[in-house]
C-alpha cells in the first residue's frame, strides 16, 4: 500500500511525503498512492507496561481475556504491548505465562512485544497496590521457570535493588532480558548497585520510591547518572503535569510514556480487582479502598494527546510513546520506527490527534 501528502515521521521529525508498505516497510515515495490530505503518519505506539483493559487482565491466564486486550490495545492506537503481570505466587505467574506463549494474534489486534514481569521481587514498605501476601526475595531459578513458561517471552522485570540477593539476580537476569528498578526504597547507593550490575530501566518514575531529595538522590538521582530509560504514567493522575516536563527535559530520549493500565481501563467507574485485591473506579481514578492510587484507566492514545497537551513537543511525544519503549524491551530491530524492512505498525493521526487508522503488519486493524 502507498500513502501520500502526509507528514510523516521519520528519524523523529515531521517530513512531508508518503510511506510504501506491505508487510515491511518497503520505503519512502511522496508522488502517488492514497492521498491522507495531510494527516500525520507514526509509528505504532508501544506500551511495555500495561497489566489490562475492557474487563481482562494479563494476570488471569486466560487466552481469551488477552484477545479482548489486543483488539482494545489496538482499537486505541498500541500495536504492540508488554502484557504487565501482578506480584502474584508462581504457579499464578506460570499460568499467565503460559497464556502468552500460546498466544495468537487475532486479526484486528495488536501484537505482543514480550512479557513484563512487575515483582514478585520488590519492596513491602512501597508495593504500592501489590498484594503483600505474595511477595517473594529475589529468586533467579524462579524467574527462569516462569520464563521458561513462556517460551522464552520475558522481556522486562521490575525488581526492588535493596533487597538481599537482588545485585547478584539482577546480574543474571540482564543476561536475559531487561532488568527495571522499581517498587524500592533504594538510596542512591543501592540504586547504583542495581544499574552497575545491569538494570537499564525505572518502573514508573516517582511511583513506588523515595521522592528526589537534594541531599537523597535516590533511585530517581541513580537513574539520570546512570542513563536508564525512565516510565512515567501520563493519565493526569499519578504525575502532575510539570513534574511530566521536568522529566523530558532531564531524561530526554530516556523518557518512556506508559499506561499502566488495569482491567478497568475502557469500563465505566465502579468495583474491579487487581492482583487479588478489590479496587474502586471514580470519574476515571483508580485506588485500593485505602486511596492508595493502583495504576490507570488510560490508553497510550489518550496519553500522546496529553504529553502534548503538557507542553511536550509532538516530536518528541511520539518517540516517547514509539521509539523509546522499544529500545528499552530490546524490540528496536522490528517495531518503534518507520524505517525500511521493519514491521508495518503504523498510525494515521489527523491535525487534532485523533486516531483515523491503525496498521499491524501492514494490515488495516481500524
Amino acid at each position: 500500500m502507498r500513502l501520500c501528502n502526509a507528514k510523516v515521521y521519520r528519524n523523529g521529525r515531521f517530513v512531508h511525503g508518503g510511506l510504501d508498505f506491505g508487510a515491511e516497510i518497503r520505503g519512502f515515495d511522496g508522488t502517488d498512492g492514497q492521498d491522507v490530505h495531510g494527516a500525520y503518519i507514526i509509528p505504532g505506539l508501544v506500551d511495555v507496561h500495561t497489566h489490562g483493559a475492557v474487563g481482562a487482565d494479563a494476570s488471569d491466564g486466560d487466552g481469551e481475556g488477552l484477545r479482548r486486550l489486543s483488539e482494545y490495545y489496538a482499537a486505541n492506537g498500541v500495536t504492540s504491548f508488554c502484557p504487565t503481570t501482578m506480584t502474584l505466587k508462581e504457579p499464578e505467574l506460570i499460568r499467565a505465562a503460559q497464556c502468552v506463549r500460546d498466544f495468537t494474534r487475532p486479526e484486528r489486534g495488536a501484537r505482543i512485544a514480550g512479557i513484563h514481569l512487575e515483582g514478585p521481587f520488590i519492596s513491602y514498605a512501597k508495593r504500592g497496590a501489590q498484594n503483600p501476601d505474595n511477595l517473594h526475595a529475589p529468586d533467579f531459578d524462579m524467574f527462569q521457570r516462569i520464563n521458561d513458561a513462556s517460551g522464552g517471552q520475558v522481556r522486562l522485570i521490575t525488581v526492588a535493588p535493596e533487597l538481599d540477593g537482588a545485585t547478584d539476580f539482577i546480574r543474571r537476569a540482564s543476561e536475559v532480558c531487561a532488568v527495571s528498578l522499581g517498587h524500592s526504597t533504594a538510596n542512591y547507593e543501592q540504586a547504583m548497585a542495581g544499574f552497575d550490575a545491569g538494570a537499564t530501566h525505572v518502573t514508573h518514575l516517582f511511583n513506588g520510591m523515595e521522592p528526589l531529595h537534594h541531599r537523597k538522590p535516590g533511585l530517581i538521582g541513580a537513574a539520570l547518572m546512570a542513563g536508564a530509560s525512565v516510565e512515567l504514567i501520563c493519565d493526569g493522575f499519578h504525575i502532575h503535569p510539570a513534574v511530566v516536563n521536568a522529566v523530558y527535559r532531564m531524561f530526554g530520549k530516556g523518557l518512556v510514556v506508559i499506561s499502566d493500565s488495569l482491567r478497568c481501563a475502557g469500563m465505566p467507574d465502579g468495583e474491579y480487582e487487581l492482583g487479588e485485591q478489590p479496587i474502586v473506579m471514580r470519574d476515571g481514578k483508580a485506588t485500593l479502598y485505602d486511596g492508595t492510587i493502583a495504576g490507570s484507566s488510560t490508553n497510550l492514545m489518550q496519553e500522546l494527546r496529553n504529553v502534548v497537551a503538557f507542553g511536550i513537543p509532538l516530536e518528541d511525544a511520539v518517540y516517547a510513546l514509539t521509539e523509546a519503549p522499544a529500545r528499552s524491551v530490546g524490540r528496536f530491530d522490528t517495531i518503534g520506527s518507520l524505517a525500511e524492512g521493519k514491521l508495518a505498525d503504523l498510525l494515521i493521526v489527523g491535525e487534532n490527534l485523533e486516531l483515523e487508522a491503525v496498521f499491524v503488519g501492514g494490515e488495516r486493524v481500524k
